[in-house]
């Protein structure tokens, strides 16, 4: 009874956003427990703990990291339906940092240096945030990226990866710049 309310809730989430969670499907199948405990994970970042453009370009860092298809577009439309702007979401993709404003540049190069490993970077920006955001700020960013990679990593471990696809914002391509590199 318990895997049919969690496939419903698959089913939902799959017609809400228009997503292939075939892989949430093999992990429900594999384990229940497994699954409920992975569902958990995006209520870990406080989305309100820092402003939403922030917290989209720190999960959208994490994302392209580790994909350049049907997760990235999903981390784009939950980050619209929370009022990321269209204009700060397609910079973003495009990394053009005159066009990210002030609160989604400051995350996306905080969440490009800490990937990097570049503390010299990552220091100061740190610095900056917590004095915007407070702790709290920060902790929502750290794990925003974090969780941005968990869920394609799951995905292709599963065999569910799926190739480079175009992205769109409000239903226009948005182009797409070379994703970080981790250290």
């Amino acid at each position: 009874m318990l895997k049919a309310i969690l496939a419903r809730q698959i089913d939902r989430f799959e017609r809400l956003w228009g997503y292939d969670a075939g892989y949430m499907r093999q992990l429900l199948a594999a384990s229940p427990g497994s699954f409920i405990r992975f569902g958990l994970v995006s209520g870990m970042v406080d989305a309100k703990a820092a402003p939403v453009s922030a917290v989209a370009a720190a999960k959208l860092v994490g994302t392209l990291a580790e994909d350049c298809g049907p997760c990235t577009q999903l981390v784009i439309d939950m980050a619209a339906a929370q009022g990321a702007p269209p204009d700060v979401l397609r910079a973003l993709l495009a990394g053009e940092e005159a066009a990210m404003g002030a609160d989604a540049m400051l995350a996306w190069r905080f969440a490009r240096a800490s990937l990097a490993r570049d503390m010299e970077a990552a220091d100061p920006l740190r610095d900056e945030i917590v004095a915007r955001w407070g702790q709290a700020g920060l902790a929502a960013l750290g794990l925003a990226l974090t969780t941005g990679r968990m869920y394609p990593t799951l995905k292709y471990a599963l065999g569910h990866g799926k190739a480079c696809s175009k992205i769109t914002v409000g239903g226009v391509a948005a182009p797409v710049a070379p994703a970080p590199l981790a250290a």
